[in-house]
């Protein structure tokens, strides 16, 4: 009895710390600015939508939730594309001086480069190339990012899948991409949508560089728009919840969209 007690009391308490922020995020939305600053109430006593139509008619967030999703859209499907087949290439080919085992060791060393360290020449790149204020300039810089990303997380779920599968359809007198493109690649759907999601988190939530690289509505992110919420003399502190919700959501249905992949995908490369 007091082991599903306490079962239950940890159940609640977890619930309770993963469910408190979202809770609040939503409820501090509802809420005009007087009752956040002033009043500091529980829940919104006079719920209101005002907020979200504010973000639209006046906040121009319209604009930057396109642009949000556009360029995620555009720099991880590049970045898994091109990442898969990299990965595949590590994986399957040899390279001289046994190279292949030390990339992926490589590529992870990237990663753990702390952004601001390389903002400046990405800055001064792509002011070199006039892709200052655009979406092909933060695409072109997102995606070399999650390059190394895939490449890295893909390795391990290629791994997985037996080469005797891709060597049967080639006697069969499909090429070496055929075989990638029809066995290989459907065998890794599930290690693409743990890859994908991680990569769209990253992307969608990526403030610093889409800082440094936007000044316009034009191609500023959610992340970025919501930033000039925040003002010299005060902030719009509803307004800044209801972006919260907003910019939750896509990640949310796109979650919700590759469920059916995702915990096997997050299992299936586990094992080296």
């Amino acid at each position: 009895m007091s082991t599903r007690l306490a079962r239950i009391l940890t159940t609640i308490f977890v619930l309770a710390v993963v469910l408190l922020p979202i809770y609040w995020l939503v409820s501090t939305s509802l809420k005009s600015n007087r009752e956040i600053t002033q009043e500091g109430t529980l829940y919104p006593h006079v719920p209101t939508l005002d907020n979200y139509v504010r973000l639209f008619t006046e906040k121009q967030f319209g604009s930057y939730l396109t642009n949000s999703l556009v360029v995620t859209f555009f720099s991880v499907a590049i970045a898994l594309v091109v990442g898969a087949m990299g990965a595949y290439a590590i994986v399957r080919f040899r390279l001289p001086f046994a190279a292949e085992r030390k990339v992926g060791l490589f590529l992870l060393t990237l990663r753990i480069i702390p952004p601001v360290v390389i903002l400046i020449p990405v800055y001064l790149l792509m002011l070199g190339l006039g892709l200052l204020d655009s979406w092909l300039g933060l695409i072109a810089t997102y995606t070399a990012f999650n390059v190394t990303f895939c490449v890295w997380m893909m390795e391990s779920f290629f791994r997985e899948i037996p080469v005797d599968l891709e060597e049967a359809a080639m006697v069969d007198g499909d090429s070496r991409f055929g075989a990638f493109r029809r066995i290989t690649l459907p065998l890794a759907a599930p290690g693409l949508a743990a890859t994908a999601i991680f990569a769209v988190l990253v992307t969608f939530n990526e403030f610093l560089f889409a800082l440094a690289l936007t000044a316009t509505p034009r191609a500023m992110t959610m992340p970025r728009g919501t930033a000039t919420l925040i003002g010299r003399i005060d902030t719009d502190w509803a307004s800044m919840a209801a972006a919260g919700v907003i910019g939750a959501l896509p990640i949310v249905f796109f979650a919700l969209l590759v469920q059916r992949h995702l915990v096997r995908g997050l299992t299936m490369g586990a094992v080296k």
